[in-house]
């Protein structure tokens, strides 16, 4: 398709697993992304998803006290 790559492509120009690919265009983070039966399109000018700020599971930090 011209305009698009697969997630093969996208996952070597944004330097992450083709994995990584699929579960950010069925979250809805790659911006154009399109599925297409089981493959998606997404555009070649589509930029690389920025990691959400999570905070990490564990216990929270204890407060200092003087």
């Amino acid at each position: 398709m011209n305009g698009y790559m697969d997630v093969k492509q996208a996952a070597q120009l944004w330097d992450i697993s083709a994995r990584q690919v699929q579960k950010l265009c069925s979250e809805g983070r790659v911006e154009g992304a399109v599925l297409f039966a089981t493959a998606w399109a997404i555009p070649n000018d589509a930029p690389k998803p920025t990691r959400t700020a999570k905070s990490k599971p564990g216990p929270k930090p204890k407060a200092k006290t003087e």
